[in-house]
């Protein structure tokens, strides 16, 4: 009997679980969960504050969950809410000092957490991996069935969301 290699997606997903787990244990220490961790990297990454609406479609959750995590955030003191002064109603979302302090105290381990994930492949070969990941995201964003990267500040982070 002849045994097919897995699917690509099927890969990728198994990759994504294994990842999500290992946050998790991360995140936990740190009083939040990967998703919350996830929402923190996301907000890092922006030059300007951002809607709930936003954060939610750039961190992979529906706008009911990142409005329940949010508000536990908000309770932290790991995000500050206010008013868009250009739409009366609408609040944006921006990460505090207690925020940028909780990323740069769990930098560490998601670091290891990555280099385990690349463990084995060369220098040249993450960048292409990398190129790889991002043209795919690229191409389903592009059909209109993924979402479109953050707004990168500037002077960069050097990582990407988790």
């Amino acid at each position: 009997m002849t045994v097919r290699p897995p699917r690509v997606l099927y890969v990728m997903k198994q990759v994504e679980l294994a990842t999500r787990a290992r946050l998790e244990e991360i995140a936990k220490p740190f009083g939040v969960t990967a998703l919350q961790y996830t929402a923190l990297t996301v907000l890092d990454r922006q030059d300007a504050p951002i809607s709930s609406a936003e954060l939610a479609r750039l961190s992979f959750v529906t706008a009911q969950t990142m409005a329940d995590m949010v508000a536990a955030l908000e309770r932290r003191r790991l995000v500050a809410r206010a008013p868009d002064p250009a739409h009366g109603r609408r609040l944006l979302i921006t990460l505090t000092a207690d925020g940028q302090a909780l990323l740069r105290a769990a930098e560490p381990r998601v670091a290891e957490l990555e280099e385990t994930l690349m463990d084995g492949i060369s220098t040249s070969e993450r960048a292409g991996f990398s190129r790889i990941l991002d043209r795919a995201r690229r191409n389903l964003a592009a059909a209109g069935r993924a979402p479109t990267p953050p707004r990168a500040r500037s002077q960069g982070s050097g990582h990407d969301e988790a």
